[in-house]
Parts: structure tokens; C-alpha cells; sequence
């Protein structure tokens, strides 16, 4: 098996660090879960005390931006309470859109049920609002790309099951844990089934670019993290089978 670091560096100075961070890493502290590995402390070792301005999930990859001060803190913690900072992400879901364009506004209950899912509720949600964008259908499956607007827990994965669309490898909404193979979507394969790993086997979710202003200089920071070596793996093969590239 080969060796996957936790994170590696897209940008640092002494005010912020921004990581690209693998699946299966918290972000920061977790009430539901105090014993699982965590990316802040992993990356302490390497810049000091970090300060966490906002969350992806655990499974999901991609783009984390910490403060390594009090002060960059509560600014870039202000950019974020005012939804000042765009946020792209890019997913792999089953099924084919219907739609190029999709935004759904739709108020959204964390924690909604017993299986502790974000769920909608028009009643008590809180206003939750993202664009999707089809990037591109590749046999079963799409690549998509999504702007939340709000920072709900789920948002993401939770606005696509209200719209009958669930990612890739989440049993939690989509109920379906099944892995992407490159047997499944390419004509005259000839490998063998029962030795035959997966290209991808975890959540389909990655956080690929981030836009704010730096919490001192007021400066415009734009930022992408390349896709991890499972999701670039897929995004590969498809794009010689069905010529289709959501990078392009």
C-alpha cells in the first residue's frame, strides 16, 4: 500500500496556512468523535498552534485554510460568518442531470435524524443555498461542480439528495457504498474481477479551490488543490473512455 501524507502545503506565511488535506481527517475537534485523527494536529507539527476558520468533512478532500493568529483568526472567522469567501468544490455523483445549471435554496436542520444527517426542513432550517454546475457525464456517472453560499454541515451532499442525486461511496445519504472499477465503464475489459482494485473507494467529494482576502494585507488569495492520486485516477481513465475532463 502506498504511503498517503496527511496534507501537503499549497500556500503558508506567517499569518495563514493553506493545506490539501487527504480523506478521512477531521479538521478540528469533534464532539461525536474525540479519538479520530485529526489534520490540525498533524499539521502543528509542522506550523505551530493553527487556528480553524472553517470545516469540510472528514471524508471529503481538499482545501483547508487555518490562522496561525489570533488576528488572522478573527478576521478570515469574519469573512466566513459573512459568506465573503467562494468556495468550489467538485464531486462525482451517480446518475446523469437532467440540468446544466442547478440552485437550491432550500433551509436545511443539521443533525435531522437519527442517523445524525443534515435534512430539510423548511419549518426550522437555516437558509442553506448552493449553485451546481454539471461539468460533464461520464456513463453512469457526472462530474459536478458546487459553490455553497452558506456553510451548513452536509450541505453539499445533503442539496443533492433532495434532488435525487447522491455521490459517489456515501452510504450515509446515498446508501450505496459501491466503488468505482474501471470494469464497470470500459468496453472489452479484460482484467481479472476477483484481483481487480478499485480506482476510487471512498466519498467522491473534493474541495478544489477557495477565494478570500488575506486577513492582513486585505489581498486577493485564490487558491486550487489538485486532486488526490484516487479522484485523479478516475478523472484520468474517463477522460480517455468518454473524453470528458472536469479540469478542462
Amino acid at each position: 500500500m502506498k504511503f498517503v501524507p496527511d496534507y501537503t502545503v499549497i500556500y503558508c506565511d506567517k499569518d495563514i496556512a493553506v493545506l490539501n488535506k487527504r480523506s478521512g481527517l477531521l479538521v478540528a475537534a469533534d464532539r461525536y468523535d474525540a479519538a479520530a485523527p485529526r489534520l490540525d494536529l498533524s499539521a502543528e507539527r509542522e506550523f505551530g498552534k493553527l487556528f480553524a476558520v472553517h470545516r469540510i468533512d472528514k471524508d471529503t478532500s481538499g482545501i483547508i485554510v487555518y490562522a496561525r493568529t489570533a488576528e488572522a483568526h478573527k478576521a478570515l472567522s469574519m469573512q466566513f460568518e459573512n459568506r465573503k469567501v467562494e468556495k468550489i468544490y467538485h464531486c462525482l455523483v451517480n446518475g446523469r442531470p437532467l440540468w446544466e445549471t442547478l440552485r437550491v435554496d432550500l433551509k436545511l436542520q443539521v443533525d435531522g435524524d437519527s442517523r445524525h444527517r443534515t435534512v430539510a426542513n423548511q419549518r426550522s432550517g437555516k437558509t442553506s443555498v448552493t449553485d451546481f454546475r454539471l461539468l460533464g457525464v461520464c456513463g453512469p456517472y457526472s462530474w459536478i461542480e458546487a459553490r455553497p453560499k452558506t456553510g451548513r454541515t452536509h450541505q453539499i451532499r445533503a442539496h443533492l439528495a433532495e434532488n435525487g442525486f447522491f455521490i459517489v461511496c456515501d452510504p450515509l445519504y446515498g446508501g450505496n457504498q459501491k466503488p468505482v472499477r474501471l470494469s464497470d465503464v470500459k468496453r472489452n475489459w479484460h482484467g481479472d474481477g476477483e484481483e481487480e482494485k478499485p480506482l476510487l473507494n471512498r466519498l467522491a467529494l473534493h474541495a478544489y479551490g477557495i477565494e478570500f482576502a488575506h486577513p492582513l494585507s486585505g489581498k486577493k488569495m485564490c487558491f486550487t488543490a489538485p486532486y488526490p492520486r484516487d479522484m485523479e485516477a478516475v478523472r484520468k481513465q474517463f477522460e480517455k473512455i468518454f473524453s470528458v475532463d472536469p479540469l478542462k
